[in-house]
């Protein structure tokens, strides 16, 4: 096993087998039949002494062993590809899947946007976006872009802050005159009337949510959800005011910013990977476009 060395043919059948989930599927990218497919594969497994693959009634999964060396098949592919360019002297083409992970409104509202143009450009990348308030494994290639409010503390991890994200007091439109309540103003209003939505009890630490407590003591909390999106749907029902992120507050019919006299806290927004993809070419082409869009964007 020390001394095996991978053929690039073999690493391709790999690649394909698992991005497609089937021989038959993996056969039609390779321009190969499906039983040269499978002998090729079981070749590859027997030579390295591992399986790649677990095989079910619906595909192929990989295993763990499997999971460990996709990252460098994918590497040898940029290579590969690489190589090809430097001799044909052709312009870099991308190509390729990545796995972006973010919270539900952040994926939605502001990079399915970016994301749009990137794929529009480049043509042969695809994009799998995982909105999930779970912390991702980026070591075990759970994704390969992560995109969350808090620094990332795990080794072997590139990170930048991307951006600042105001946050703003949010209404509906005919309601919102109500519960305005302007740093300038002598009018007092009484807390107790005030109707909130918000994050649901699992999130009660959060900037916001302490904010809100403390802004409106008295304040009843009629909805709570760890869906931004929900929030923002009911405050455009007219059920009381929501604290929301200004690009899904803004891009909310229905819905304005209200002055209540002070602004909440905004949170920055941070994007890792891991340190063995900084050369994927893809992964770098969709960070410029994604930093080019958002890192100077002012809520």
């Amino acid at each position: 096993m020390n001394d095996f060395t991978p053929d690039w043919d073999d690493v391709r059948i790999f690649l394909a087998i698992a991005r497609s989930g089937t021989l038959g599927a993996a056969a039609r990218l390779t321009g190969q039949t499906q039983p040269t497919m499978g002998r090729r594969l079981r070749a590859l497994e027997k030579s390295i002494g591992h399986t790649l693959f677990q095989r079910t009634r619906d595909g192929f999964v990989l295993t763990d062993e499997g999971n460990a060396v996709l990252l460098y098949a994918e590497r040898m592919e940029e290579e590969a590809l690489g190589f090809g360019r430097a001799l044909s002297g052709k312009e870099e083409a991308l190509t390729g899947k990545l796995r972006v992970s973010s919270s539900d409104w952040f994926g939605v509202h502001v990079l399915t946007p970016v994301f749009a143009r990137f794929l529009a450009r480049h043509r042969e990348v695809s994009i799998e976006l995982v909105t999930d308030s779970r912390l991702f494994n980026l070591a075990r290639r759970e994704a390969d872009l992560v995109f969350r409010i808090t620094p990332f503390d795990e080794a072997d991890i590139v990170q930048r802050k991307l951006m600042h994200m105001d946050y703003a007091v949010y209404a509906r439109a005919d309601v919102a005159a109500k519960y305005a309540r302007p740093a300038a103003s002598t009018e007092t209003h009484d807390d107790a009337a005030y109707t909130l939505i918000g994050m649901d009890s699992h999130f009660a630490a959060l900037p916001d949510v302490l904010w809100a407590k403390r802004v409106f003591p008295r304040a009843r909390l009629a909805f709570g959800s760890n869906n931004r999106g929900a929030q923002a749907r009911m405050c455009a029902e007219g059920i009381g005011l929501a604290v929301l992120p200004c690009p899904l507050g803004d891009s909310t019919p229905g819905i304005v910013r209200v002055d209540v006299g002070e602004a909440p806290p905004g949170r920055d927004v941070w994007f890792g990977y891991h340190r063995d993809l900084r050369r994927v070419a893809r992964l770098r082409a969709l960070l410029d476009m994604t930093i080019d869009a958002l890192a100077n964007v002012e809520s």
